[in-house]
């Protein structure tokens, strides 16, 4: 019987972190730290000097992805919240097309009665929204991506979220996104008079948007 030939140290934290990366993958994005070091075996100082050395990346306390040049923030986005969370206000206006630049963190509803813990992440910035669960379901569209199929609320239910929610915006995204949706040709406005009633948000939109349209 063969004697098994030990790795050299290099070696062995290659094979480490070849492992991670693997369960990562399979994982769609993430790792669980119990996940690492149990099911894997290696050792919570070694995950941590993959970390501190640029390696890997800690998304929050727990949760591991690849390196930042290796994972893009949507891809992060979906792994952390296609389920149950829906892309809003400046993150839902850039993907429809509304503002030019991708806002700086992400807009994410989700339902009043998740978990606050899931929104303390060291990446990437995440701001919550806290939502009805019959509110946060109403004009739920999804994206039109292979790459980041992410839940999303359409463009008249979103401009109405955007007007109740003005004060927590930057006024000039507010005013970029607002006027690119009265340019908009395929806005509906029959569907934004709904939504409107709904989120009680209708005479901001006959005296901000209803003399464009």
């Amino acid at each position: 019987m063969s004697e098994e030939i030990p790795m050299y140290r290099e070696e062995k934290r290659t094979y480490d972190l070849e492992r991670i990366e693997a369960l990562i993958e399979e994982n769609g994005g993430l790792a669980r730290t119990s996940q690492i070091t149990g099911e894997l075996g290696v050792d919570y100082r070694r995950l941590q000097q993959f970390v501190a050395e640029g390696s890997l990346t800690k998304i929050r306390n727990g949760a591991y992805t690849y390196s930042k040049d290796r994972i893009s923030e949507e891809r992060l986005i979906y792994a952390l919240f296609h389920q149950d969370g829906v892309l809003t206000m400046e993150s839902a206006l850039y993907y429809h097309g509304y503002l030019k630049q991708r806002p700086y963190g992400w807009s994410i509803a989700i339902d009043k009665n998740a978990s606050k813990s899931r929104f303390k992440l060291c990446y990437p910035i995440v701001k919550p929204y806290y939502t009805k669960e019959n509110v946060l379901k109403t004009g739920v569209m999804t994206l039109d991506r292979k790459d980041f199929p992410m839940k999303i609320y359409d463009k008249d239910r979103l401009i109405c979220d955007v007007l109740k929610y003005q004060e927590k915006m930057d006024r000039k995204e507010f005013r970029e996104g607002v006027f690119s949706y009265i340019r908009d040709e395929d806005k509906n406005v029959a569907n934004l008079m709904k939504y409107a009633k709904e989120r009680q948000v209708i005479a901001k939109v006959r005296n901000m948007i209803g003399v464009w349209l």
